[in-house]
């Protein structure tokens, strides 16, 4: 499976409004489908005769169905040139094709349009003859090349999914990586503790630091060492090579019992961090950043900090995070309900947390092409194994979500809290996002299905700030983040006129950009240090004597599993 590893990292989980996506929305869409498939039998004997046409020319083999050159499940040769494998693929087309020509028929709104074409689209892709060994010739060469070994193989690793991974199809190898050894290997120590988090304070690698230090807020969801995958893609590292003072948040797993945490827990946790890290430089600012959920976190902080006259708050970085979003915004979208979100909501509350893996399954299932049936194809046909890919293994070792938090990011998506100027009162005060005055820089990626770039860019509408710099890196989620130095495929797109004031509009944006050879990361790192402060003399240890190392990075909480 070529690229396997890449395709996949485009598609990692993420916090957004999938979360309130339940059962119900998704069996709705279907019962609607078939209601106004029954209603007008006239239109389906119509569509039937046309499939039924395109079936008798796939028979008398006059059919000139092929599928899209994109589409590299029909990529053997075996696909042209065998006349029954060609066949049987024109059936599945045709069967597409029908489909499709029958949803753009149905009398329905566009909302309802766009839930039963993305329900049907799951449906027909489970029904690709790839998925099966009869209907893959690939499978079935290296079938007869391998003497069966590959069938074996691929046995062996259904077992093991059934026995070690909830069922679920592998992505990653995990065997290779261990954390602290050859993954997360950045130096530093745990320098605070609590019941919600664990603070990480990165050595320096400089002689000299800049004095203003930067706080990443992970998402709650993945854990934290993301930003230190291995030294060719950590950003810490990054950091503390250009002479930042480096922390990170390191959120604590939470279990049942925990499931109490809400919003306003985890932006108090933010605070005491902010203090923590102001006390252990000496800094009086603190530069943030933070990506996904984590960045809808740290905008809750700051719009909390500046209602609370709270001036610790520098530069704000968010990476690929959405605050103003839209139903249509994802594909799957259209698919969430008032509804569903309450019905989501109760269960979350019932539940106390909502499985770290029961999210990775969901969320898969939403993607099957790319997050399911890939792997059934090269783990279970071909016998092979999932690729060891450090974002696959980081995207697998998820963490739980506490009920009460998964309630927030829910009212925050419903009410649209953040584009209200004092109207909704969440973590005890009226959010108003324009009373942050914050420098700003914001990220969005090309290719990302889960915060699409068009929906970052709104968040440039919504703050106080005069200095606000978008960037738009040319890759997926995850991906549009790991995008450090050295990379030759590597572009990303800036405002052509620095100075001009951001247009109201991404597409406005996009006519006046221009496209960048290379990693944005030194871009963003000569805006950081421009406002990170004059520079002083690295500190000798991490922390102080109110703050002493605990055990040294990524710490103990990245270590508990669900």
């Amino acid at each position: 499976m070529p690229r396997l590893e890449d395709e996949a990292a485009q598609h990692t989980s993420a916090l957004g409004p999938l979360i309130g996506l339940t059962r119900e929305d998704i069996f709705g869409a279907v019962a609607v489908m078939l209601r106004e498939t029954a209603s007008d039998p006239q239109r389906l004997m119509k569509h039937s005769q046309a499939m039924g046409e395109d079936m008798i020319k796939i028979m008398t083999g006059k059919s000139d169905l092929a599928p899209d050159p994109k589409d590299r499940r029909f990529q053997d040769p075996t696909w042209q040139y065998n006349p029954f494998m060609r066949a049987g693929m024109q059936y599945y087309l045709a069967v597409q094709k029908g489909a499709s020509r029958w949803l753009e028929d149905l009398e329905l709104d566009e909302l309802e349009k766009d839930r039963a074409r993305f329900i049907s689209n799951i449906i027909i892709d489970s029904l690709a003859p790839t998925n099966t060994l009869i209907g893959n010739p690939s499978a079935q060469k290296m079938a007869i090349t391998s003497g069966g070994l590959s069938l074996v193989k691929g046995l062996k690793n259904a077992y093991d999914d059934m026995v070690h991974n909830k069922g679920m199809v592998s992505q990653v190898d995990k065997k290779p990586f261990k954390l602290g050894e050859n993954i997360a290997t950045s130096k530093g120590d745990v320098v605070l503790r609590t019941e919600m988090m664990e603070l990480v304070h990165y050595a320096p690698t400089t002689d000299e630091v800049y004095e203003i230090p930067q706080l990443t807020i992970p998402p709650q969801i993945n854990k934290m060492y993301i930003n230190d995958l291995s030294p060719e893609k950590s950003v810490v590292k990054y950091q503390v090579d250009n002479g930042i003072q480096t922390f990170v948040i390191s959120w604590k797993n939470p279990t049942p019992e925990q499931g109490e945490w809400d919003m306003a827990d985890y932006v108090r946790s933010c605070r005491e961090a902010m203090e923590a890290v102001s006390k252990i430089t000496g800094s009086k600012k603190v530069n943030v950043s933070a990506g996904c959920s984590g960045g809808q976190t740290a905008a809750m902080l700051a719009s909390k900090m500046a209602a609370d006259e709270d001036d610790l708050l520098g530069a704000l970085t968010l990476m690929v995070c959405v605050l103003h979003p839209k139903q249509n915004d994802i594909e799957a979208g259209s698919l969430v309900s008032e509804n569903g979100l309450a019905l989501a909501r109760r269960r979350a509350s019932k539940k106390g947390v909502i499985k770290g893996d029961d999210l990775a399954r969901g969320f898969a299932w939403l993607r099957p092409n790319d997050l399911i049936w890939n792997y059934v194809i090269n783990n279970y046909l071909l016998g092979q194994d999932p690729p060891a890919f450090d974002v696959l293994f980081w995207n697998a070792d998820a963490t739980n979500l506490s009920g009460a938090l998964m309630g927030d990011f829910l009212t925050v998506f419903e009410t649209l809290a953040f584009t209200k100027q004092g109207e909704v009162e969440m973590v005890d005060h009226k959010i108003d996002l324009s009373k942050v005055t914050s420098d700003l820089f914001i990220l969005g990626g090309v290719t990302d299905h889960i915060t699409p770039w068009k929906a970052t860019y709104r968040s440039t509408r919504l703050f106080g700030s005069k200095d606000i710099t978008y960037v738009l890196s040319h890759s997926g989620h995850m991906q549009a983040i790991l995008n450090p130095p050295g990379n030759p495929k590597a572009r990303y797109y800036i405002q052509k006129d620095a100075k001009k004031k951001l247009p109201e509009t991404a597409d406005q944006w996009l006519e006046g950009s221009e496209e960048v050879a290379g990693s944005w990361w030194p871009y963003w790192m000569n805006w950081l240090q421009t406002r990170a402060g004059e520079k002083k003399k690295a500190p000798a240890k991490t922390g102080n004597k109110e703050f002493k190392p605990l055990d040294p990075a990524p710490g103990l909480y990245v270590m508990e599993a669900c």
